[in-house]
């Protein structure tokens, strides 16, 4: 699956200081429908850092 524009815009909007947490992204991916490891793509991609892991999901 493909990381759309709309996902992208997303995690960018919901990070801080070019890092977002764990327990955010996943109630992101969540609120958006989709995988929580398509938001660690969409990070990945903008060079935004998943921090605070609780559970490896990213």
């Amino acid at each position: 699956m493909a990381v759309s524009s709309e996902i992208l815009e997303a995690v960018e909007k919901a990070s801080t200081e070019k890092k977002i947490s764990c327990p955010v992204a996943r109630k992101l991916a969540e609120k958006l429908n989709v995988p929580p490891k398509l938001l660690r793509d969409a990070a990945n991609k903008l060079k935004i850092k998943i921090v605070a892991c609780e559970l490896g999901c990213f």
